[in-house]
């Protein structure tokens, strides 16, 4: 409330100001005939009472700029009339700079928080940009008069630039323009006019002042590129066996590659294990085919939801097993040795290590070593599951969700007793599936809820959907360690102060993934790795030629954004001596393939109230959805937040049979600017599911129909019946 007063006493102060000057037509003392006439007044007040002049002349100065009001040309050029041009250019100088940065506090305590709600992820952005570039783009700014500096000062307020950074970049920015007008003051009489200050040839002087902070950062960067080259500076090649070579082959690498052998560029890959990664062999394919399997046996047990009998599903474990295995073969070809050979990749196979920042050793798998170098690298490393330390855990072992798949194949039947460990996507998908086959399943999650990224009521939904399977879903659970009693293998966790155990035949860690940073050689090149890799925007490391890509760079660890990446990071790699490409992730979408699937792009109302920012929501119950009503499948939602009053999508999250699937015209739509209203004019195939998405659409259209028009209409009509 307090801060509310403030605001609106600053703002009334600020407006009297405004309208008193246009109130009382102060303006007409801010001409270029009212200095001429009155120049000889002021001189003789010079010599009479100087400081008060200066005082004064300070004061209003300092007035006018912080007010944003019409007239800083003629109170400038007043200066160097007034004091000529060294005092002039004292007194203007500091006084345009406090004025701005009042103007620039002013802003941001009157606008910045209402501009925040409105626009609060916009604002994101351009803080981030400013956190990195802002005094130099502010400074670059401030060199070109032609900018008008009162909209920089608004605009900077709204801003996170600190108060300090923008007063002194100000200063020195400003500097150069000042001295033209206090000295085109200095010969007031020969003036005739403000648009003769500013010559062409003069503009043209400020336009090439304009540009040499950009010609200094590249010459800065060229500089800053030389030193971190300097220690390998004896051993940089004069030539180089290949434009990329690419470390790792899943999705992330195997893209880079592709696109560099399109372009006819010399690239090898490099690989250790698997060709297609953890995705084809560990996380996305086996993972999709198991759920299959369990879905189907679903069915089975619930037939009578399609008319049929309720069956019990006979089945060999071995035998879906072995399944997953021909999937992975099947799709095998897709990412294999032979198939990248014929696309112009050379692939070997074996470990990579980076001796420099342009020559990587490869410890070939079957035997020896080969040293290539490259213009440019690309790590594609990927990812591996964290093993938690928990005491014991060695002890009554366990599989991941890369292991598992090996591991199980030994097994005859579907595990009795199952813990699985960690209530994320990997974890939730495989509890369901496992539950769905027979497995006796335990879910152990020490947050408060499973799928902690979702808004509260999916998390709930999931949870409400994997205990109707089985599932004995525990949040709140904290893993404490591993024993064996009695010849029986236990988990003890604790919860609410107590402890408990769990009886287990076999356990399964899913409690996240971390990037693969070791081995590679980054630690020795003082490559900096906090979690991942670190990149700047480009994926670019330290070393200009050498670029992450995947989950090794973060920040997210799906398939599909390690291919997006790929693309730029291999076209920067080839051609960013002529352009870069900044990676974009403004939408990013993503699917957990439980039962029902949980699919989302965007924002959900959990991170729109964490960012501050203004959203509606609009829902349609998939439950109403013919399509879904005829494959008993009526039940989900599709959730969109938009801006308010408006059909613009900032994000979308989707509940229900195929979601994942449902949810790629939303991407679309996003990507390309596309609103609620154009999904609403697209015709959708009946009856299928993607109706849900027009349907949605439709009951945004409801929520903001023109209620007075409507009715103005209604008595047109009535009119119309006589």
């Amino acid at each position: 409330m307090v801060v509310n007063i403030r605001k609106i006493l600053l703002l009334l102060v600020v407006l009297v100001g405004i309208v008193a000057f246009f109130a009382f037509d102060l303006d007409r003392y801010f001409s270029l005939a009212f200095l001429k006439e009155r120049q000889a007044s002021f001189a003789a007040l010079r010599e009479q009472q100087p400081l008060q002049l200066a005082l004064g002349y300070f004061l209003v100065y300092v007035a006018v700029t912080a007010l944003s009001l019409p007239g800083a040309t003629i109170v400038t050029l007043a200066g160097g009339a007034i004091f000529g041009l060294g005092w002039g250019l004292l007194i203007v100088s500091f006084a345009s700079s406090i004025g701005a940065t009042l103007a620039f506090l002013t802003a941001r305590f009157l606008l910045r928080d209402s501009v925040q709600a409105r626009f609060g992820q916009r604002l994101a952005d351009m803080d981030k940009g400013i956190q990195r570039d802002g005094a130099f783009y502010l400074f670059t700014l401030r060199l070109i008069p032609v900018v008008p500096f009162f909209v920089i000062n608004l605009l900077m307020g709204l801003t996170k630039m600190k108060a300090w950074t923008f007063y002194w970049v100000s200063q020195l920015g400003m500097l150069a323009g000042t001295a033209v007008y206090v000295n085109a003051g200095t010969q007031l009489g020969q003036l005739e006019s403000l648009q003769g200050i500013l010559s062409p040839g003069l503009l043209g002087s400020f336009v090439l002042l304009g540009l040499f902070p950009l010609i200094a950062r590249k010459v800065v960067e060229a500089v800053q590129k030389r030193k971190v080259y300097a220690k390998w500076a004896s051993v940089r090649p004069k030539r180089f066996d290949r434009n990329l070579i690419v470390v790792g082959a899943g999705a992330g690498g195997l893209v880079s590659a592709y696109i560099a052998a399109a372009v006819k560029a010399k690239v090898t890959l490099i690989e250790a294990h698997r060709m297609g990664g953890d995705c084809l062999n560990y996380g996305c394919v086996p993972s999709k085919a198991l759920i299959k399997s369990a879905t189907l046996a679903h069915q089975m047990r619930h037939g009578a939801n399609y008319g049929l009998n309720d069956t019990t599903p006979m089945f060999s474990f071995k035998a879906v097993i072995q399944r997953i295995h021909a999937v992975i073969a099947a799709i095998e070809p897709h990412d294999s040795v032979e198939r990248y050979t014929g696309l112009g990749v050379e692939v070997l196979q074996g470990y990579a290590k980076l001796l420099n920042p342009w020559t990587v050793e490869i410890a070939l798998n079957g035997g020896g070593t080969q040293t290539l170098t490259a213009r440019s690298i690309v790590i594609a490393a990927g990812a591996r599951p964290f093993v938690p330390p928990l005491p014991g855990l060695d002890d009554v072992g366990y599989v991941t969700s890369d292991t598992l798949w090996d591991a199980f194949a030994r097994l005859d039947d579907v595990p009795q007793r199952l813990v699985v460990l960690g209530g994320g996507p990997i974890g939730c998908e495989l509890a369901q599936a496992f539950a769905r086959l027979g497995s006796q399943v335990t879910q152990v999650e020490m947050a408060p809820r499973i799928m902690i990224r979702e808004d509260e009521e999916v998390s709930e939904l999931a949870k409400t959907a994997l205990a109707a399977d089985g599932v004995a879903v525990l949040t709140g659970h904290k893993a404490l360690r591993c024993e064996v009693l009695d010849g029986e293998k236990t988990l003890v966790v604790e919860h609410a102060g107590a402890e408990k155990s769990i009886p287990f035949d076999q356990l399964i860690c899913a409690v996240g993934r971390v990037a693969r940073l070791q081995g590679y050689g980054l630690e020795e090149l003082g490559i900096p790795t906090n979690k991942t890799v670190e990149t700047n925007q480009y994926l670019q490391t330290i070393y200009p030629n050498i670029y992450a890509a995947g989950d090794v760079a973060g920040p997210y660890q799906f398939t599909h954004v390690a291919a997006h990446q790929a693309w730029y990071a291999a076209v920067n790699a080839l051609f960013g001596d002529f352009r870069k490409f900044k990676a974009d992730y403004s939408v990013i979408p993503w699917a957990t393939f439980i039962a029902p699937e949980v699919a989302r792009v965007g924002l959900n109302e959990q991170e729109a109230r964490d960012k501050n920012i203004p959203f509606e929501v609009t829902r349609y119950g998939i439950h109403d959805l013919d399509r879904a009503i005829a494959d008993s499948e009526a039940h989900g939602f599709v959730k969109v937040l938009t801006v308010p009053g408006k059909d613009k999508i900032l994000g979308v999250t989707l509940v229900g049979t195929h979601a994942g699937d449902l949810l790629a015209e939303y991407v679309l739509a996003m990507k390309h600017g596309l609103g609620l209203n154009k999904i609403l004019g697209t015709i959708h195939t009946y009856p299928t599911l993607a109706e849900a998405n027009k349907y949605a659409a439709g009951e945004w259209k409801r929520a903001h129909a023109p209620q007075k028009l409507l009715a103005w209409v209604e008595k047109f009509h009535t009119w119309r019946r006589g």
